[in-house]
């Protein structure tokens, strides 16, 4: 019989491995920004920390068959974990959250998308799992865990120390951060992601029981500040020239406004959209934001129609389909004015189906309207021009006057497009997500062009008002050595990765003759206001947080679902305050933590619009206001 050998407790081997692999993950992988020791030294322990104290629950079981599977299972789950958010991180720089994980209808569309996403390498992920596995299957033969009461107890203490110490250390580092956090790369890089997802676990129970306890006078609050704060006391000079207009909304996929008038291989990205900038029927918005998070798409829709901002984790779409809106289809259809979406993909993707019903659009022509063959689609449905052609049967057959939203699919990632489609080649970079994104691009601009001419072929021209909206970027951080060469910079810092935010936003109004570029700060939270007052539609008793853009008296900033912002000063990003003209730092929150730096007054002002519009849908707190009779 082979005599038993001191080795190092298993739960430890295995913890040291599996945090080895976890910070090389956070450090050189999901690329988490470091700006300080103190967050080198935090990013560098946590693993360690959170993996030795979840492999020590092992010495609570009581055979050593039992705490043999913990350790292997549990290597196993924790890689899987962090190996999806690698994949989401890879497409949208984010982490995943609790509502996502529950989207598995966007599952079967997603495909092609995913496979882009997934390296050769990344097997070696799932190295320290075989090591563990074998160590365990090795150990099994000639060891005995026995682990008495005192070493259990000895363990739990240490635990909780170690817990105790990453959370003052992330403490230290950034106050108050489980309680004002809106970027969850701040959650991951200070307490984990592990930590974190525990975190959202908690946080999603916690906003389930708002709908519960809220009442109707959670709204006077809310009432009060956007009528002191955000509210115009007055019409714009615009107000009703649109009245009796069909309104044609294009939400052009994943287009950014850094392709407007600007050059590949010397030829224009985006040639019509270039003519449309200083076409005299049109107002070009040059900075215009857009405002989603982890809904993309279906955020930009909820935010356009509702001037509500998105949630923190999930997407609207799914996780408050069911709420009461006061939406801008809905306060449309007073005034006699149907409403209707064209998208050619499947009609539960992003839960439309659903959602749709509740902001009371009255139809949705989904794929099944179009005819969808091997030759004219792309990975998400109909490409541009196609969908455009089918469309206008649709819209001719529209009692007037009408709102249709119709979202563009071809400049989708992961922006594949055959070659005799392309108009202009690739760039020439180290990523072949930009390289293609220009090919996608010009590709959507022809069809807008292509389309303008089937509206005036079809009568539908003149009567109409005309938007195009990027509905969110398409470039993600991931990307930006490449976007570095491609404007010409050393570097993509965060107030440049602010700027890429935009998204272009035409007003385009036939006949009307006096249309302009309009410089002042807008976003996709301004739209519903805005489009209302061009119809001549009064606003007074809704409830929103946007400006009529066209309007002099407006709060001055738009605000991003993290919490930055920009203002008409200041550039807020990744807790640095910049000046928004030069992009000179101004002032760092993570050095000035307690002291008042210049964008102050207008981050108190972001948190707690933040703060409301979370109330008011995880509250669902519409469902307490009558709107015909406020």
């Amino acid at each position: 019989m082979e005599k038993k050998r001191n080795h190092m407790p298993l739960f430890l081997q295995a913890g040291l491995l599996f945090g080895l692999k976890t910070y090389i993950v956070y450090r050189f992988i999901f690329q988490i920004d470091i700006d300080n020791l103190m967050q080198e030294v935090i990013l560098f322990i946590n693993p360690f920390i959170t993996s030795i104290i979840f492999f020590g629950l092992s010495i609570w079981l009581q055979t050593t068959k039992k705490q043999l599977l913990f350790i292997r299972y549990s290597a196993l789950i924790g890689t899987i974990i962090i190996y999806f958010n690698l994949l989401f991180y890879r497409s949208f720089t984010d982490f995943l959250t609790i509502p996502q994980l529950f989207q598995t209808s966007n599952l079967t569309d997603l495909s092609s998308s995913i496979f882009s996403l997934i390296k050769p390498f990344d097997v070696l992920l799932f190295v320290d799992v075989v090591i563990i596995w074998y160590i365990c299957k090795k150990r099994e033969a000639i060891v005995r865990f026995f682990y008495g009461k005192r070493h259990k107890v000895f363990a739990l203490v240490i635990s909780l120390l170690l817990l105790s110490g990453n959370f003052l250390l992330a403490e230290m580092e950034r106050p108050q951060l489980l309680s004002r956090a809106f970027d969850r790369e701040y959650l991951v890089k200070n307490i984990g992601i592990f930590y974190y997802h525990l975190y959202d676990v908690a946080m999603q129970s916690k906003m389930r029981t708002q709908k519960v306890l809220a009442d109707d006078n959670d709204l006077l609050t809310i009432k009060g500040y956007i009528n002191d704060e955000i509210r115009s006391k007055e019409e714009s000079g615009l107000f009703g020239i649109g009245k009796g207009r069909n309104i044609i909304f294009i939400s052009a996929e994943s287009i950014q406004s850094f392709v407007i008038n600007n050059e590949v291989h010397g030829e224009a990205v985006t040639p019509f959209l270039n003519s449309l900038v200083d076409d005299p029927n049109t107002f070009y918005f040059e900075n215009f934001y857009h405002q989603t998070s982890q809904g993309k798409t279906s955020d930009s829709e909820f935010i356009t129609e509702n001037s509500l901002y998105p949630i923190s984790s999930g997407a609207v779409f799914f996780t408050h389909a069911q709420n009461e809106y006061h939406s801008m289809p809905e306060i449309m259809k007073k005034k006699d004015y149907q409403s209707v979406v064209l998208h050619a993909n499947t009609n539960s993707f992003w839960n439309r189906n659903q959602m749709y019903e509740s902001l009371e659009i009255e139809q949705f022509f989904d794929k099944e309207f179009f005819d969808v063959t091997e030759e004219n689609e792309i990975g998400w449905g109909l490409k541009d021009k196609e969908f455009f052609t089918q469309s206008i049967p649709y819209l001719r057959e529209l009692e007037q006057p009408f709102y249709a939203k119709m979202i563009t699919i071809t400049n989708h990632f992961p922006f594949e497009l055959n070659e005799g489609d392309r108009s202009i080649e690739p760039y020439d970079s180290n990523s072949n997500t930009l390289n293609n994104y220009f090919p996608t691009v010009r590709y959507t601009d022809e069809a807008i062009e292509q389309f303008f001419i089937q509206l005036k072929a079809a009568g539908l021209y003149d009567n109409s008002m005309i938007i195009i909206m990027g509905d969110h970027d398409g470039i993600s951080a991931n990307h930006n050595k490449a976007m570095a060469m491609y404007l010409n910079k050393e570097e993509i810092t965060p107030y440049d990765y602010m700027q890429l935010q935009r998204v272009p936003f035409y007003i385009h109004i036939p006949g009307y003759g006096e249309g302009k570029k309009m410089s002042k700060i807008a976003g996709q939270i301004d739209i519903k206001p805005t489009l209302l007052h061009l119809l001549g539609i009064e606003t007074n008793h809704d409830i929103y947080f946007g400006n009529d853009l066209f309007h002099d008296d407006r709060k001055g900033y738009i605000v991003q679902r993290n919490g930055n912002f920009v203002s008409d000063e200041y550039v807020y990003a990744s807790e640095i305050c910049f000046d928004r003209e030069t992009g000179e730092v101004l002032a760092a929150e993570s050095e000035t933590t307690n002291q008042v730096t210049p964008c102050s007054p207008i981050k108190e002002k972001v948190e707690k619009e933040l703060t409301y519009s979370d109330q008011i849908i995880y509250g669902d707190l519409f469902r307490f206001i009558d709107f015909e009779t406020e």
